[in-house]
């Protein structure tokens, strides 16, 4: 009888062997909800913006998550860096890096929101895992954001005051230590 098993537990076990384990979960998106802003911090105080600054043309979006978006809702708590790209751009992922430690140093106090354009979903994922783009990504495929902010081709950056006021733009990009220097006169308390 001893006999007679063997080779059904060796045909189980190697069976048991065989089987296909189940593929790992996709990673999350990056740049989707998980990355918008926590609650304002408590000692947050800003510089009022100027009274003769314009207003900053509002958008709604989607994510790259899928979720729906909203600018006037981040920048009437706080103020906005918007900042557009392509993944594509050279420019772009030279001055990313530097772009995202901004966002992290100035978490929940300045929201950093990118706005994709002229590029595929996937390439922007592929962008934003690469130089660890940590903030909220907005998938502008047919570039009306852009086209709204005068945006012509990659990089650009904009400053929105809380409020919506539109404080400054710098077609090109702009360099990290103007940008901060920037964000630093206009956070006054609660600064990293």
């Amino acid at each position: 009888m001893r006999r007679a098993l063997l080779p059904l537990l060796l045909a189980a076990a190697l069976l048991g062997g065989c089987s296909t384990p189940e593929p790992a979960p996709a990673p999350a998106p990056a740049g989707g909800a998980a990355a918008l802003p926590g609650p304002v911090p408590a000692d947050l105080a800003l510089r009022p913006a100027p009274g003769t600054a314009p207003a900053a043309p509002e958008f709604t979006g989607t994510l790259t998550d899928g979720t729906p978006f909203a600018a006037a809702e981040l920048w009437a708590q706080r103020p906005v860096v918007l900042t557009f790209f392509s993944s594509w751009c050279t420019t772009c992922a030279s001055r990313q890096a530097a772009l995202s430690e901004l966002a992290r140093s100035y978490r929940d106090q300045v929201v950093f929101v990118g706005v994709a354009g002229a590029d595929q979903a996937d390439e922007v994922q592929d962008y934003l895992r690469a130089h660890r783009v940590e903030y909220p990504v907005v998938l502008d495929d047919q570039q009306t954001v852009w086209r709204s902010y005068a945006v012509r081709e990659p990089p650009a950056v904009v400053l929105v005051a809380k409020g919506g006021a539109l404080l400054r733009g710098w077609p090109g990009g702009v360099d990290a230590p103007t940008l901060d220097q920037r964000l630093r006169e206009l956070v006054l308390a609660g600064q990293p």
